[in-house]
């Protein structure tokens, strides 16, 4: 990640930061995000691939509220996370990633991955496999299962 956001913040005019923190202070995450952006204006909270590094043990849902409870309505919740109930492989491959990742790694039903999105109104068709999220072209179509599941919310 820092390879790429240095790259980003040489190669473009557009305001660009990059924010180096543990996931799990979202203090420091608001705070210097507020330094580029107007967290008085709705918000995309985009957490990609993500989740699944926050151990049950440090409540990733209370981590994710309390990003979502700075933030204005209109603003928006963004979840992909590594499925443990789409494949049959699914604990050989956490147990896999957590040996490369060198730290416990999470991964979660589509029933806990749901609960991200709690008091946001769904973005159509929910929380499904990323493959499902509204494949619309031909390449979407004939994508693998990729054993995630992704969605989006709205906070009103």
């Amino acid at each position: 990640m820092l390879s790429h956001a240095r790259a980003l913040l040489t190669s473009t005019t557009a305001p660009t930061a990059y924010i180096d923190a543990d996931a799990r202070d979202t203090a420091k995450i608001l705070a210097e995000a507020a330094e580029l952006l107007d967290l008085s204006q709705p918000t995309a909270v985009m957490l990609i691939a993500v989740l699944h590094c926050i151990p049950d043990a440090d409540d990733p849902y209370q981590l994710v509220a309390d990003l979502m409870d700075t933030l204005p309505p209109g603003s928006f919740l963004a979840v992909t996370h590594p499925a443990r109930d789409q494949v049959d492989i699914a604990t050989k491959a956490e147990e896999s990633l957590t040996k490369s990742m060198g730290q416990k790694v999470t991964f979660r039903t589509r029933e806990q991955v749901s609960r991200f999105f709690s008091g946001l109104a769904l973005v159509d068709p929910g929380v499904v496999a990323i493959q499902d999220w509204r494949p619309d072209s031909v390449l979407d179509l004939n994508s693998p299962p990729t054993a995630m599941w992704g969605g989006a919310g709205r906070k009103s």
